[in-house]
Parts: structure tokens; C-alpha cells; sequence
């Protein structure tokens, strides 16, 4: 699998080694996914705070730091838990191939986020 024309466009602004980790994920990837996010503006990041859909006005998504995805299977966006930890799976496959600290939001012991990916802070600041 590779990531579709509209998932790259979503990567753009993303740091470097979250693209390419994203990219070769995708590569490896037992369950389809596509990116639905990845830089926001302050305004996109306040209005999903207002929303309920955010937590935080502090998002790595401000710095290019992180990407959210959504599971494909049969051509259809799907929600459902058991696909994200089999994604994550390929994410930290191939960020451990490019050595390349990464966290998965699903891994987050309060408010769980299997779409999110983001790069360490420890190692980008």
C-alpha cells in the first residue's frame, strides 16, 4: 500500500521524519489508512477545543509534530478500536527502521487517541 495523493497533501508543514515514517508505515501497514490531519492553525486547534474534539490549546498538531489517521478497509473510513493498535503496529515498525522517537495516542493512559501519532518530545522539541 502507499499513502493516496490527498494523504500526502495533508503531510504538508508535518516535520520531516513524521512524513517519512508516515510514509513508509503505509508501506507495511496490515489495515489501510489514510491521514486526515496533520499541521493545524491555532484557530482550526481552538475550534476543536470548543467542540469537545481536543483537550488542548498546546497541540503537537501546531508544529507539525503530529498527524491523525482514519483505518480504510473496503474503501470505507472506519472507527473501530481493534484496527488502530494493527496500524500503530506499522507506525512503530517503521519508526523504529528510521530511528525515529514516536507516540501513539492509543498508548495514552487517560483519554485514548488511536487515530494520533506524534513525535516525541524528549527527542523533537
Amino acid at each position: 500500500m502507499s499513502l493516496d495523493a490527498r494523504s500526502r497533501a495533508r503531510l504538508k508543514g508535518v516535520h520531516p521524519r513524521l512524513a517519512a515514517v508516515t510514509e513508509r508505515a503505509a508501506e507495511i501497514t496490515p489495515v489501510g489508512f489514510i491521514v486526515t490531519e496533520g499541521l493545524r492553525t491555532r484557530a482550526r486547534q481552538a475550534a476543536l477545543v470548543k467542540a469537545g474534539a481536543s483537550r488542548t490549546l498546546n497541540s503537537r498538531h501546531l508544529t507539525g509534530h503530529a498527524i491523525d489517521v482514519a483505518a480504510v478497509v473496503d474503501g470505507k473510513v472506519r472507527w473501530d478500536w481493534p484496527l488502530y493498535p494493527r496500524i500503530a503496529d506499522a507506525f512503530r515498525r517503521a519508526a523504529a527502521e528510521q530511528g525515529t522517537a514516536l507516540i501513539w495516542g492509543g498508548d495514552w493512559p487517560r483519554l485514548r487517541d488511536g487515530p494520533h501519532f506524534e513525535l516525541d518530545r524528549k527527542a523533537f522539541p
